[in-house]
């Protein structure tokens, strides 16, 4: 998606993203963008220019954020303040291109923004998973589950949940049996790649 006032500069970014492979959509402003944008199945990046009338490429980023669809952002500009710099990098901005940038320099920054929202779809759909199955453990078996992804020992366990030795082991296999896990250390990557807060 590239988002750029200057309909030149957009259709070229256009032509090239298309020569290179890329499908694209054009959008004159970032408010006929917010406006249009639906969420696609395919990875996405936004290219937007950082000044423009209206809405900037800052006022963009942030109601994508508000929104909770966190698609990676480059930005492009011909000239833009530190504050400006420094809000974009705190929101997640993949890259920050000054104008006349080149192409090469572009479509590497795409190809990284790519990456990392075919990452973040790949970890939602493994918290989705992860999510499903952990509907189906009773409520100790949970506690269990959250203190084993934190690394503790059965004897931790015991302590923490005043809970005998063959009681502990009996709740670690029904979790890892539930979850489809045959090692605690594949129990513990599965909940971190899912996004299961483990410190």
């Amino acid at each position: 998606h590239v988002v750029d006032d200057d309909q030149h500069l957009r259709e070229s970014i256009a032509d090239l993203l298309q020569f290179a492979g890329y499908e694209v959509i054009t959008w004159p402003s970032a408010q006929s963008f917010l406006e249009g944008f639906r969420y696609p199945d395919l990875p996405t990046v936004i290219v937007t220019d950082m000044r423009m009338p209206g809405l900037n490429g800052l006022d963009l980023h942030q109601a994508m954020a508000h929104r909770h669809q966190g698609v990676p952002v480059i930005y492009i500009s011909g000239e833009t303040s530190v504050q400006q710099s420094i809000t974009a990098m705190k929101l997640g901005a993949v890259d920050f291109l000054l104008k006349p940038f080149t192409a090469q320099g572009l479509l590497t920054a795409i190809e990284k923004g790519l990456s990392q929202d075919q990452a973040l779809r790949q970890q939602r759909h493994d918290r989705q998973i992860l999510e499903g199955k952990l509907d189906g453990l009773t409520r100790r078996e949970r506690e269990v589950f959250m203190l084993l992804i934190k690394g503790h020992n059965n004897a931790e366990i015991m302590q923490a949940l005043n809970l005998s030795l063959p009681t502990t082991k009996q709740y670690k296999g029904a979790v890892m049996k539930k979850l489809g896990v045959s090692s605690l250390a594949q129990l513990i990557a599965w909940g971190n790649a899912g996004g299961i807060e483990s410190n």
